[in-house]
């Protein structure tokens, strides 16, 4: 990408200034807006349409958790990063829930952030590998018994689901047609009681079908 506009939601103005100036060191990434709570963060999302928003989840009033879903609700085009302090599965799970592309956590290296605003904004996932590890042992508490009730098709689909692949792409490279690739994507999901995507991938990385990196080149295939 040849220009990155960044809509920054934090509730510090010194915490947000530092992020500003780490984003902006790197060629053509640009902060256009702020904001310090949900509500100011939706108006700066509507007003700026940026490419990319670094969403931190403790704010005043509403969390950064409803910020994500009300945002995604207005466009569902969005691309946001969960920045935050929180490490818990629980928290990584609600902020995918409610649309989130990617989930970092503030204690992970500087370049952890810069690495991750780049993948979010080219639609891919992204994670720190604390977060990864967290969601894959607190959602599957048997993830290789899951993956056993798949077979070698389904297996494959669920790493390129899991790799952030379209239906359309995953159609393509596996010579199927795409309502082939959802029926296999709905059977995937009844087979191993996952309700969400983004269950699948913790269920991908559970078993080390896909890792935070390999998920990451994979999706480098779609661009």
């Amino acid at each position: 990408m040849t220009s990155l506009d960044i809509l920054l939601v934090d509730d510090h103005p010194v915490v947000r200034e530092g992020y500003r100036r780490l984003l902006e060191r790197q060629p053509g990434y640009r902060v256009v807006a702020e904001a310090d709570d949900a509500a100011a963060a939706y108006r700066a999302y509507k007003a700026a349409r940026p490419d990319v928003v670094v969403m931190d989840l403790s704010l005043p009033g509403a969390s950064g958790v409803e910020a994500v879903r009300h945002i995604r609700q207005w466009d569902r085009g969005a691309r946001v990063l969960v920045f935050t302090m929180h490490q818990g599965a629980t928290f990584a799970m609600k902020a995918f829930e409610a649309g989130a592309l990617g989930y970092v956590t503030k204690s992970s290296a500087p370049t952890e952030l810069v690495r991750a605003v780049g993948e979010v904004a080219r639609g891919r996932r992204a994670m720190s590998e604390d977060v990864a590890r967290e969601l894959a042992v607190d959602r599957l508490e048997k993830p290789a018994a899951a993956l056993n009730e798949l077979g070698p098709r389904e297996t494959e689909v669920l790493r390129l689901v899991a790799s952030g692949m379209t239906t359309e792409r995953i159609a393509a490279l596996l010579n199927l047609s795409a309502k082939t690739v959802q029926n296999y994507h709905y059977a995937i999901k009844s087979k191993v009681g996952a309700e969400t995507d983004a269950q699948l991938v913790w269920l991908a990385l559970a078993t080390g079908l896909v890792s935070a990196e390999t998920a990451e080149e994979q999706g480098a295939a779609e661009i």
